[in-house]
């Protein structure tokens, strides 16, 4: 950039910077200002796109908050928090050096830049900054999503696994005694009584029942 000329060079943008031309072919005054003025103009309408990126990305990762704190997430949607980090990763790497660009505009005195442009670029300073904050929000927020996931994955697998422990613990009880009677031993109580079957099935079905009882009300089951 010069006083009285600006080159710009755009590589893979499929967004139209007609936009821009438009505008400062409708304020020539401000075009008469220098091509400080212009430079700001296609930095305000390069951070806006960015700002509009980073709206569509909020919305994706408040859908995955709600989503990680109503249900288990699955593979593909934890591959996708993966890749929403990588992008806002990406997105910051490049705001980063637009906002060192921007302070050097107000910071250096540079012969091709007026005194006059520095409140512009100012505010142009304040939008990335504030754009920097809540990319490095949303970044927060999936790390914190990813957390939660894996606790909620760990609380569910000790329900599980207290659940398999309160069984086991039921079931153990007739398996043992069922194994007792079953070693064939010629004196055993109750072994050559009319009523031994009943009784052994009765203590066996108030033991478990009570068992049963017990760990419903501690929440195993």
């Amino acid at each position: 950039m010069g006083r009285q000329f600006i080159i710009t060079v755009r590589h893979g943008s499929e967004r139209s910077h007609s936009p821009v031309r438009d505008q400062l072919e409708a304020t020539p005054w401000l075009l008469r200002q220098g091509a400080d003025y212009v430079l700001h103009a296609i930095l305000d309408f390069i951070v806006d796109g960015y700002g509009d990126l980073v709206d569509v990305m909020e919305e994706k990762v408040l859908v995955m908050e709600e989503r990680a704190i109503d249900n288990f997430l699955r593979s593909a949607e934890t591959r996708r928090i993966f890749m929403l980090r990588r992008e806002l990763f990406r997105l910051q790497q490049i705001l980063g050096p637009t906002e060192d660009l921007a302070s050097r505009f107000i910071n250096l005195e540079l012969p091709q830049v007026d005194a006059n442009i520095y409140p512009y670029m100012r505010d142009l300073l304040d939008h990335i900054r504030r754009l920097v904050y809540r990319v490095e929000g949303l970044r927060d927020t999936l790390t914190s999503v990813i957390e939660t996931t894996g606790l909620l994955e760990q609380q569910r697998q000790g329900a599980i696994t207290r659940q398999l422990a309160a069984w086991a613990a039921i079931l153990a009880v007739p398996t043992a005694i069922a194994g007792i009677y079953g070693m064939n031993f010629v004196h055993m109580p109750e072994l050559n009584w009319e009523y031994g079957y009943f009784l052994i099935v009765g203590v066996m079905a108030s033991i478990c029942l009570t068992l049963y009882v017990k760990f419903k009300r501690s929440g195993w089951l």
